[in-house]
């Protein structure tokens, strides 16, 4: 019987997913005892404790803080803790979100001591072993239980890899969830006024990917596409540690010119749902962004060869621009000239999908 539900956390995406589903599971206390487990794989204040103040998540009940390291190292310490946790404490059911290392290492050692597990956010594929993300994705899927997938294209993948369909729930997409939830107060922000920008004014931009900051003639590459565009319209970049970091070991810092191209410190979740709604653009290599934006129904150029979410691209507003300076710089330009795509949001990204795995959870908690 499924009573006792450990949610496992470790970065900023995570917390977004986790969020509405904790708040869901403690509607059903009479059912559900939830547990909120944060390994530390994001330490940093911005990146971490200010998402759990803003989606008004309570401090979790355990907290692992395995901070940095390679995939390996954190990996391994990410298993250590947990499986101390899960010994002492043991859940009948895990939950895990996305496609960090986090979510690879629980799943391991929850498949490991026989316990169930449940993955939100199933399904998805790049179908690019070379992103780590995608590793984590298909070890993941394979050790679950209970697959709960966001869009049609997981439901074909995990078909196409022949996993049983009585493992497999199509609900939704739980990012929108808290999106939905905190776009009202998110408006509320004064962001724009503090950076000077007015509505439709600007462009947002995000660059994490280590396959995009780690390498520094990609990071130049970009860097020359954002100094061009921004010679047309003002572009916003909040800046995650990593690359700030690679900026400054690789000597890049000094090629962003121009007062158009501003730089700030990574903004909480409000401050940045804001700016993103209220953008004429937004430029990323982050997979959260390409479905908040085609929700938003605002432009993405998306800074990847491929993607693990086809439905921003086919039915969203997302556009895969590759590593291309022209590529970049075309898709720019179509949207500064009113050529943008226009988009649709895809089946079940209405708000509900935690209600719609709690009502699983509680269907099988009768069989």
């Amino acid at each position: 019987m499924i009573k006792n539900i450990s949610l496992v956390v470790g970065a900023r995406p995570n917390f977004m997913k986790a969020a509405p589903l904790v708040e869901e599971l403690n509607k059903h206390q009479d059912k559900f005892n939830a547990k909120l487990i944060h390994t530390g794989q994001h330490y940093d204040h911005k990146l971490s404790q200010l998402f759990f103040d803003q989606l008004k998540m309570a401090k979790p009940d355990v907290y692992l803080g395995v901070g940095s390291g390679s995939h390996a190292e954190q990996t391994a310490k990410i298993m250590v803790g947990i499986e101390s946790e899960f010994i002492e404490n043991r859940p009948d059911l895990v939950i895990v979100f996305g496609d960090i290392n986090s979510t690879l290492a629980v799943s391991i050692v929850a498949a490991k001591l026989c316990i169930k597990l449940a993955h939100v956010e199933a399904g998805l594929r790049s179908f690019d072993n070379e992103m780590p993300e995608e590793i984590n994705r298909i070890v993941t899927d394979r050790l679950s239980n209970f697959l709960f997938v966001s869009e049609n294209s997981g439901l074909i993948n995990l078909e196409n890899e022949g996993v049983n369909k009585e493992k497999i729930f199509f609900t939704g997409n739980i990012m929108i969830d808290s999106l939905v939830k905190n776009l009202e107060e998110a408006k509320k922000s004064d962001i724009l006024g503090n950076l000077s920008f007015s509505p439709q004014q600007y462009a947002c931009m995000t660059l994490h990917r280590p396959s995009n900051v780690d390498n520094r003639e990609m990071l130049e590459i970009i860097l020359r596409a954002i100094n061009k565009i921004s010679n047309k319209i003002p572009i916003v970049f909040p800046c995650h540690p990593r690359t700030k970091n690679n900026l400054r070991e690789f000597g890049l810092d000094n090629n962003i010119d121009g007062n158009n191209f501003k730089i700030v410190e990574p903004l909480g979740y409000l401050d940045f749902l804001k700016l993103e709604a209220e953008s004429q653009m937004v430029i990323t290599d982050s997979g959260g962004i390409q479905e908040e934006t085609t929700y938003l129904g605002i432009p993405c150029i998306t800074l990847r060869e491929n993607t693990e979410r086809p439905s921003t691209v086919d039915q969203g507003t997302n556009i895969l621009v590759g590593m291309d300076y022209n590529n970049i710089i075309k898709a720019a330009g179509d949207v500064l000239e009113g050529r943008q795509k226009t988009g649709s949001v895809p089946d079940l990204w209405d708000g509900k999908t935690a209600e719609r795995i709690v009502e699983i959870l509680i269907k099988k908690q009768k069989e």
